[in-house]
């Protein structure tokens, strides 16, 4: 677990979810204005959360099967994974607080 969003992909989604009890995935994409409004909050939150969770971002345009397989429709949508299941989901720009509830929800 890093001080910065481990980048996953459609290839390495399933081994890094397997490994990691608890993780936050920001499904986004770079002409997203929104998503980018949102990077700097992941970015804290991967910070603040190392060790304890693994705050990960996917680019939907580049790994379009795991976008479509959690049926991300609109970005952001950011989805807490617990034990290799979907817990919660956040869509749309939200402030930090609401991620930081759903992170103590489920730790």
């Amino acid at each position: 677990m890093a001080n910065e969003p481990f980048h996953l992909t459609d290839a390495n989604f399933e081994e890094t979810i397997s490994n990691n009890p608890l993780v936050l995935v920001d499904f986004w994409a770079g002409w997203c204005g929104p998503c980018r409004a949102l990077a700097p909050t992941i970015a804290e939150l991967a910070n603040d959360m190392a060790g304890k969770v693994l705050v990960a971002k996917l680019d939907v345009d580049a790994n379009p099967k795991t976008a479509e397989k959690f049926q991300v429709y609109s970005i952001p949508t950011v989805v807490l994974i617990k034990d290799k299941s979907e817990v919660d989901r956040i869509v749309g720009l939200c402030p930090r607080k609401q991620y930081d509830d759903a992170l103590q929800k489920h730790m």
